[in-house]
């Protein structure tokens, strides 16, 4: 056994042995996974995809006169104006009121890492302590307060593969599908990825220290549709989107190297996040987890052509069958092509890596772990008559 305390000593001292999850499957083979619990203190994984469930949190301090902004554009993109006079909250997704799905949110919290000038349009009723009714104004990153990324979900513990049966090219967020399984698309890191390195979040909760867009941030609290209790393999890996993590790190401390705006063919914008997590190897059980390989990992086969909430899966398959660039499905050879990169989150695994090594990065303590019980309920339209009604219990 060893704590997270022992192993940020051993950092400190310039001793902690940190492997990427890649290069901790290879010393696994060599040495078995005894050596890896008693010799490796830290794993660090990784990943680089498209996470529509970000956005950031901005306060551009106040005018003068001073304006209670309630409509507001950046960049022509609508930014949330239901906060306090000088604060919003800029989503991924939202697209420009005159450019469409070619500039989003995404764009505008790029540019802003960039260094670009963004332009500040905003309305107001005017109140007698915020008199203006309008402004406009250019900013940067440096000209503002606070600016800090807020991802409501992100790094996704598996996720399906997606192929389109239908006769026609389906887009989606999944990207470009075409017709008759012309192909296959998939989302994850596989053996790098972060929560399949850690399955049932032994380590990592609230308050973990991880690499955040090519700065520090923080796992704040349980991403949106955490669902703990998906199917999982007898090594404990899921086999369908499980668990996930609402992340936030300050942006002026991020690089557009790992936090970069995409747009997805006839269907919307998207923010790609890198994303790093250090594993410590706390014990055996923890040394199993992240020597997981990419053959150990399967997700579902899903039919996007098919609109419904619960759309058929065709089969499973395994990430070392996905990264080969072809699988094969009823007996049809289906070329494969990642969404998220592999190469960036190898570097990502490998600059985490030296940040430990070098001293400048240690662990945290969650002070509280992602749940592992949550039931992630759909949405289903029911009548106001249908709401069921708990009868309060008599006192006495």
């Amino acid at each position: 056994m060893k704590t997270i305390a022992q192993i940020n000593e051993r950092i400190k001292k310039g001793e902690a042995v940190v492997l990427t999850a890649d290069e901790v499957v290879e010393f696994a083979e060599k040495n078995g996974v005894e050596a890896v619990a008693k010799e490796v203190d830290v794993v660090t994984t990784a990943t680089f995809g498209a996470m529509c469930s970000s956005g950031a949190f901005l306060n551009f301090g106040h005018a003068d006169p001073p304006i209670r902004m309630t409509k507001i554009l950046l960049n022509d993109v609508p930014a949330y104006g239901g906060l306090a006079a000088v604060d919003t909250y800029i989503g991924a997704t939202e697209c420009s009121l005159s450019e469409g799905i070619k500039y989003g949110g995404a764009h505008v919290i790029e540019d802003l890492v960039a260094g670009k000038p963004i332009k500040l349009e905003a309305t107001s009723p005017g109140t007698d302590c915020y008199p203006r009714r309008e402004i406009t104004t250019y900013l940067t990153l440096d000209s503002i307060n606070q600016a800090y990324l807020y991802n409501p979900r992100n790094a996704y513990q598996n996720y399906s593969c997606a192929v389109n049966t239908s006769d026609k090219v389906i887009h989606t967020y999944m990207g470009t599908l075409l017709p008759r399984m012309g192909n296959a698309t998939y989302a994850t890191s596989g053996q790098l990825s972060p929560l399949l390195n850690d399955p049932y979040y032994r380590t990592i909760g609230m308050g973990t220290r991880i690499f955040l867009g090519g700065g520090i941030g923080y796992v704040a609290w349980e991403g949106t549709q955490h669902n703990p209790l998906a199917n999982r393999t007898e090594n404990g890996v899921p086999t369908a989107g499980a668990g996930t993590m609402a992340v936030i790190g300050n942006l002026r401390g991020m690089s557009t190297e790992f936090l970069r705006a995409a747009t997805f063919t006839n269907y919307g914008t998207t923010l790609y996040v890198g994303i790093g997590v250090p594993i410590p190897v706390l014990d055996e059980e923890m040394a199993r987890f992240v020597c997981v390989r990419d053959e150990e990992i399967v997700t579902n086969v899903y039919d996007y052509s098919v609109g419904r909430r619960s759309r058929p899966s065709l089969a499973q398959v395994n990430y070392k069958e996905l990264r080969s660039g072809q699988i094969e499905i009823q007996g049809k050879k289906i070329r494969t092509a990642p969404l998220s990169s592999l190469a960036k989150a190898q570097k990502i695994a490998d600059l985490l890596k030296g940040w430990i090594v070098d001293g400048k990065f240690t662990l945290t303590e969650p002070i509280m772990g992602l749940p592992k019980s949550r039931v992630n309920t759909p949405l289903d339209i029911i009548g106001p008559d249908e709401i069921p009604v708990e009868e309060e219990e008599e006192i006495g």
